[in-house]
């Protein structure tokens, strides 16, 4: 997880990158990103988007860790909301500190293929939806179904 952009710093470019003094290929422009999934990491996320190529939002911890509750404790099922205002706006904040410098911003993990947030997601400026292949039919379905022609960050 990137909790600190010291970390990201420390990260060695693929030009430098090594198995065990052999020559391999790779893709030179390939991109490097981070995953935001801590309150941590949303808090510094403009910092470490100056250092990748891209932002990922994993919203299954980022949602565990912002409401302190383990989402997989059934006894904690009907507490548990990850459609809580302080999950949603940390999703906005990191979209914002993405675009404010020029990264996209993703989203993945179970709210990703949440069609009730497909249309809240767009609006928020998201650029990109990860889900598991049985969710993208419906969440195709959510995309189309949205108009963003009045809305200033729609595309």
């Amino acid at each position: 997880m990137g909790n600190c952009a010291k970390s990201v710093v420390t990260f060695s470019p693929p030009s430098q990158w090594s198995w065990s003094g052999e020559k391999t290929a790779y893709n030179e422009n390939i991109e490097i990103g981070v995953m935001i999934e801590t309150p941590a990491a949303v808090m510094i996320s403009r910092e470490l988007a100056r250092r990748v190529d891209f932002l990922s939002l994993g919203t299954n911890d980022l949602s565990q860790y912002t409401l302190a509750m383990d989402r997989q404790n059934p006894l904690l099922r009907k507490k548990y909301n990850d459609h809580h205002p302080a999950v949603l706006r940390m999703i906005q904040m990191v979209i914002e500190a993405g675009h404010a410098e020029n990264r996209r911003v993703c989203i993945c993990g179970e709210l990703a293929a949440d069609t009730a947030l497909t249309e809240e997601f767009l609006r928020m400026g998201v650029d990109c939806l990860s889900v598991v292949p049985a969710c993208i039919l419906p969440v195709r379905k959510a995309l189309r179904q949205v108009d963003l022609s009045g809305d200033d960050k729609g595309a």
